[in-house]
Order: structure tokens, then C-alpha cells, then sequence
């Protein structure tokens, strides 16, 4: 049986534990420090447990019975100091960390730093480069040693964005601009994903960071600028942002001005700029069709009933798209920020 799981475990990813950044670094000290602490408390039970047991045995005459025995002043001392100084500790630990690993504080390094923005699609990850000015689906680049801050948003539904070796996650929601610092202190490859399930093609939602020298990145900046296509708004946009299972990886060589705000605010309106929040104005034409009906012939029942029928019918079927958008959006104003 021990066998069958070490073959099982082989299967693991064990990224959180091979950091490749200062980022995942700390965060797997905290693992560590974290699963010790707990330990002190484990092992000993685990041993008495076996102990007692082999102690107590039916065969050993040895042993002594004390039926009347009821306390012990340093038994009571021992299972309430040790838990209560590890809860101490962990508590400690907790405040000092949840301070010194905000996804949101900027990492210090004597290198200027560089922002990429991901915007979470279905189901695709979307990457602008604003001073570069260009963009990538599914492929992110940045050079080694440098810290990166990551604008986070949404085009859709709630995600998550995380690069497991490099540390921290940070969830992505439509028309909220959240951000995280994380930084590569080794060049290589390491898969990216969403976290946070979001559909049918949830599990094609990867893509790969690739960590390089700055030679290599200046490189990689060149060829995307020799790609053969532009991402406009809305048109491109919309047609990129369409449902899509394993997107492969392209490259736009350049990319509308301002075009991750515009994503934003696109849905802070509630009504027109973007796709699907169009109900609003569907709703209130309706409406006044509707009532301009009515006025006219209200002295017809029959005429009357159908209209009322027609206008529930409608209204219920918008208050279901309204319901859909207000679950993506609601409670999440541009002003809020969540960490993961």
C-alpha cells in the first residue's frame, strides 16, 4: 500500500514547494513554518496513541491499574500551554505575513519595475503590454529579476489568476481592477492557470509564463511586433472575447489605445459599450412601446390582457439576463480590491 502511494503522490505537482521567485519563496517558508508548528502538537499524539496502546495491552500484568486516578496537574498544564503558545505563534505569523505578502505591495528591487495586464476571458487569458503596445493570448513574458505588476480584471465571469512557482494568486472580476507584484529570480518556463472554475472550458484555461534575460525579452517584444494582426475595440475585442475552449496562443502586434480601461469601464455604464449589458435600454424601449399601446387602446380587454402577457413575458426574460450580469458584478465596485 505505501508503494501505491508513493507511485500515486509521483503524479503531484509540487510548484508551491520549488518557488522560483522571492514571492514563493516566503510563501513556502510560511508553509513550512506553518506545517512544523502544527507537528509539535501531531507527533506526540500519534506516538502516545501507539504507546498507550502497546502499554496497556491485556497481556502486560506489568502496568498498573489505577481505576480511581482522575487528574493530573501536568497533564492539564502540558495540553493547554503547548496549543495555546502554537496558536500564539501561528497568530504572529498570520498578522506579520498577511502585511509583508500583500499581493498588492510593490516588491523593492533596484530594477524599474514593468506592468502587464491580464484580463480573464472564456476561456483564454488575455496579456496587455501598455508600454510596449502590444498584447498576447495565453503566453506572458517578463525578464528575470524584475518585478511585474499584474493589472487583473475580467471580461466575463469571476476567475482567479495564479503562476504557482512565482507565488501569490488574485482573483479577476468584471469591472474591477485589482493587481498583484511577483517577481522571477530564474529564467524558464512556468504554467500559469485559473484557479477559480468559471465553465465548460475551465481546464483549458493555462497558459505559459515565460521568465527571460532582458536580451531575450527585447526579442520576444520584436516578434510579437511582426505579428500580422491588431486588436481593435470593439470589434476585435468582441470577436476574441467569444467562448472558445484551448485557444492557442496569439500575438497582436498592436493593440487599442487604453484598451484595458476601456474594458473596465465598459462595465461601469450599465447599458450600452458592451456586450450582453444591452437589456437595460432593450427593457426601456419595450416598456414604452408597451405602455404607448396601452394608452391607445385601453378600451379593448382582450388587447390589453395580451399586451400586459407580452410585457411580463419580456420583462422576465430580461430580469433573468439582469440577474446573470448582477451575479458577475454586483458587490465588486471598481474601489474594491481581493486577494487571494
Amino acid at each position: 500500500m505505501l508503494v501505491v502511494l508513493c507511485l500515486l503522490l509521483a503524479g503531484c505537482s509540487s510548484a508551491l514547494l520549488d518557488p522560483k521567485g522571492q514571492i514563493g519563496v516566503e510563501q513556502r517558508s510560511l508553509i513550512l513554518t506553518s506545517f512544523g508548528l502544527m507537528l509539535i502538537v501531531v507527533i506526540p499524539v500519534i506516538v502516545m496513541t501507539l504507546l498507550f496502546g502497546w502499554r496497556y495491552r491485556r497481556s502486560n500484568s506489568v502496568a498498573k491499574y489505577l481505576p480511581d486516578w482522575a487528574h493530573s496537574n501536568a497533564i492539564e498544564a502540558a495540553v493547554w500551554s503547548v496549543p495555546c503558545v502554537i496558536i500564539a505563534v501561528l497568530a504572529f505569523l498570520t498578522w506579520k505575513t498577511s502585511h509583508s505578502l500583500d499581493p498588492h505591495k510593490p516588491i523593492e528591487s533596484s530594477v524599474a519595475p514593468m506592468e502587464i495586464q491580464a484580463v480573464a476571458l472564456d476561456w483564454k487569458w488575455l496579456f496587455i503590454y501598455p508600454e510596449q503596445g502590444i498584447a498576447s493570448v495565453n503566453e506572458v513574458a517578463f525578464p528575470v529579476d524584475t518585478p511585474v505588476r499584474f493589472r487583473v480584471s475580467s471580461g466575463s465571469v469571476m476567475n482567479a489568476f495564479f503562476i504557482p512557482h512565482l507565488g501569490s494568486q488574485i482573483y479577476a472580476m468584471a469591472g474591477m481592477d485589482n493587481d498583484v507584484h511577483l517577481i522571477a529570480d530564474e529564467v524558464g518556463v512556468y504554467p500559469g492557470r485559473s484557479t477559480n472554475y468559471s465553465g465548460a472550458g475551465f481546464s483549458g484555461m493555462t497558459f505559459d509564463a515565460h521568465v527571460t534575460s532582458p536580451a531575450d525579452f527585447d526579442a520576444w517584444v520584436a516578434n510579437v511586433r511582426e505579428a500580422g494582426q491588431t486588436l481593435s475595440y470593439p470589434e476585435g475585442y468582441n470577436a476574441l472575447a467569444a467562448p472558445s475552449e484551448y485557444h492557442p496562443v496569439e500575438h497582436y502586434s498592436a493593440v487599442a489605445p487604453a484598451l484595458y480601461e476601456t474594458i473596465l469601464t465598459s462595465f461601469h455604464g450599465g447599458g450600452e459599450g458592451h456586450g450582453g449589458h444591452g437589456g437595460h435600454s432593450d427593457h426601456a424601449a419595450h416598456s414604452d412601446a408597451v405602455g404607448e399601446a396601452h394608452d391607445s387602446h385601453g378600451e379593448s380587454g382582450e388587447l390589453e390582457s395580451a399586451q400586459v402577457a407580452s410585457h411580463h413575458a419580456a420583462y422576465g426574460h430580461v430580469t433573468n439576463q439582469h440577474a446573470s450580469d448582477e451575479h458577475a458584478m454586483s458587490g465588486h465596485p471598481d474601489s474594491v480590491e481581493a486577494g487571494g
